[in-house]
């Protein structure tokens, strides 16, 4: 399908640069975990089976829940469909690693001797508040524009808040991941003193909160910049037309 002729300086310059800071906090925590934190593991070790958490996590609800978020605009020249059942496959793929995520702290914590309490931090508290809306948010999307039943004019008005509330549950997303980086780094090094004195591990757990900051700001720029909005095009309209008439 050709594309509608648009205006898009700047967008891909900093799509690259979003990419490049999005991969980067997925290789930062990568080695955090891995390297730093003695690697991975399942039930078997369950001290080594958090560090699945935070991998999980950056990967579903920050690197590919962003991605989830730029289809319509990284694709445009697609059918509005293929694009629609993108977004849903990306964003189901996005729970699925969260919950893995979820399980692997939760079970770390039940398995370790001795257990160590769940759901006692504004991390866990803001996280699990993450995950919620995140499941309603595909649920809700999933119904309103997946199934064929519903009126255009729904689909059309539930839009602005959609898009709105994916915004924040991402940017909240962020938020979660800060909070989880500065209080593992604290609870790993601060005894040692080793993080006021930029051990090279504290600087890798700075760097990964930079890359993320960095990474959010930019996929929400140009997820709410409507500079960048996808075109509707001639067909689509009409469809629309004929099934609000």
């Amino acid at each position: 399908m050709d594309e509608i002729e648009q205006e898009l300086t700047g967008y891909g310059p900093l799509l690259v640069l979003g990419e490049v800071m999005g991969l980067a906090a997925v290789v930062l925590v990568g080695v955090w975990m891995g390297h730093f934190r003695g690697g991975f593991a399942w039930t078997e070790t369950p001290g080594l089976m958090f560090n699945w958490h935070p991998l999980l996590m950056t990967l579903g609800l920050i690197y590919f829940y962003g991605n989830g978020m730029l289809v319509y605009r990284n694709f445009r020249g697609e059918a509005k469909k293929r694009l629609k059942l993108l977004h849903a496959g990306l964003l189901i793929g996005c729970l699925v690693l969260a919950s893995v995520g979820l399980k692997a702290v939760f079970d770390s914590h039940n398995l370790a001797i001795p257990p160590v309490p769940n759901l006692y931090s504004l991390h866990s508290w803001i996280g699990i508040t993450v995950v919620v809306l995140f499941a309603c948010q595909w649920i809700s999307g999933l119904v309103i524009y997946l199934y064929p039943g519903l009126a255009s004019h729904l689909k059309v008005s539930f839009l602005p808040t959609h898009t709105f509330l994916g915004t924040m549950i991402f940017v909240l997303s962020i938020v979660t991941a800060l909070l989880g980086i500065s209080e593992k780094i604290f609870f790993a090094l601060n005894k040692t003193k080793k993080y006021q004195n930029r051990d090279a591990e504290g600087v890798i757990a700075n760097w990964l909160g930079l890359a993320l900051v960095g990474f959010g700001l930019i996929v929400v720029y140009l997820v709410r910049n409507p500079r960048y909005e996808r075109l509707t095009r001639p067909e689509e309209e009409l469809i629309l037309y004929e099934n609000t008439n």
